[in-house]
């Protein structure tokens, strides 16, 4: 039941769609309903890991909106002067806060898309259409935590001899990171060597290679795609009758809300926040099967009785 049991082709369309939404869609509602289904989700996927990252991009949305206000200087509301006589504008700062809200919602979302496209749905994706591609991405995807792993274990026997990232001076300091900096880019090409060695053996590159899958697509990705793709029209005619987006220069200027807004809004959600639901049905689905189970084992019930509650 989780979003990431669906068929790769629905979180690629999904993520997709929700990627291209928050970056078209200016609308301080879309915004909003954007940031908080991936800051949920994201925390979700990912846990407190999520949560740090997506601290430190709240803060990065208040360095940005100074940054570009203090820089650009359009609209007519003066607010005040910064140290070199330009006028700071509401305008500035509403559009950099959007601007600063929009990046740290894409990469939320990107954040969860790499949790959730792992290295086999790209390969199969992109597989029949591009080979060389697939294999690319799935390296690109799979070596990423393995340089983040590589590189603490470098650094924790480098410590062992006193040449650690946070120890010594200035100099030693700086020495020893090019010194890890150079170990690690060794690993990375023995790693890539290795793996091209790997994938000619297997005969990657010869033709009428077959490729083996274990997805299908069944009844119920249907009726997700079905209600993604619905979701998604609706925001489509809303991007239309120019619902979604709103005027910030020379002044902030937005079309009048109306009763027909709000199913563009509802539409939005239900879109954004359609792969937090899932997941959370499906672990309480699976909490509910699993206690099931150990109910069955603790009362010594046979297996049939067990597949009778519907446990698999």
């Amino acid at each position: 039941m989780k979003f990431s049991s669906y068929h790769p082709a629905i979180n690629l369309v999904f993520f997709l769609a929700a990627i291209v939404m928050t970056i078209v869609f200016n609308h301080p509602v879309y915004l909003a309903i954007s940031y908080a289904a991936s800051f949920a989700y994201s925390v979700k996927l990912n846990g407190k890991r999520a949560v740090k990252f997506n601290l430190w991009l709240v803060v990065f949305i208040a360095v940005w909106t100074f940054l570009f206000s203090t820089v650009n200087h359009f609209g007519v509301t003066n607010l005040a002067q910064n140290f070199i006589g330009n006028m700071i504008t509401l305008e500035s700062i509403v559009y950099g806060f959007v601007v600063g809200v929009i990046i740290s919602s894409v990469l939320m979302w990107l954040s969860c898309m790499h949790a959730i496209v792992s290295s086999d749905k790209v390969v199969y994706l992109f597989g029949r259409v591009s080979p060389k591609l697939s294999l690319f991405l799935s390296i690109l995807l799979r070596m990423v935590p393995r340089i983040k792993k590589r590189a603490r274990t470098i650094n924790s026997g480098q410590k062992c001899i006193g040449n650690g990232s946070g120890q010594g001076g200035f100099g030693h300091r700086v020495k020893h990171s090019l010194s890890r900096f150079s170990i690690m880019l060794t690993w990375m090409n023995e790693s890539f060597i290795e793996m091209s060695d790997s994938m000619r053996s297997r005969g990657y590159s010869l033709k009428g290679r077959t490729a083996f899958s274990i997805y299908r697509f069944d009844n119920r990705d249907r009726s997700l795609v079905i209600f993604l793709f619905l979701c998604i029209i609706v925001n489509i005619m809303g991007a239309m009758l120019n619902q979604t987006g709103i005027l910030y220069s020379p002044m902030i200027i937005m079309n009048r809300v109306t009763i027909v807004s709000y199913l563009f809004y509802v539409a939005y959600a239900c879109l954004c926040f359609t792969p937090l639901f899932l997941q959370i049905v499906g672990e309480v689905r699976f909490g509910q099967l699993r206690s099931h189970v150990e109910d069955s084992e603790g009362a010594g019930l046979p297996l049939a009785a067990v597949e009778s509650m519907g446990v698999p």
